[in-house]
């Protein structure tokens, strides 16, 4: 499994590269701290909802810290995502390193 550092995904989005940042963080989760260009598809609603990515962008997995984006990315790639890539360290990683304004929890 692939794993994206924060700092690699804002030089990736910065760029303009098309990519998905796909959110299964709880809505309670993302009502605290959030990226605004994330997509969000909570962890227990993937199953039924993953056909709604795109199979040929980058999907890019963020949950806190990353290890329900682990398991996400995990299922997404067992089921013809090749492009799932996890995001270590999750929105935790990307409030400290990238932007201190999202709030840590």
């Amino acid at each position: 499994m692939n794993d994206i550092t924060v700092t690699e995904l804002k030089r990736r989005h910065d760029a303009g590269e098309d990519l998905v940042l796909l959110d299964v963080r709880e809505p309670d989760e993302i009502a605290t701290a959030s990226i605004p260009w994330a997509t969000y598809i909570p962890m227990g609603e993937i199953p039924q909802r993953y056909g709604e990515l795109p199979h040929e962008t980058p999907v890019i997995v963020m949950c806190h810290g990353g290890g329900r984006s682990s398991r996400a990315t995990q299922f997404l790639a067992q089921n013809g995502y090749d492009n799932a890539i996890n995001l270590a360290g999750g929105i935790d990683a990307w409030a400290e390193q990238i932007d201190p304004s999202v709030p840590r929890y």
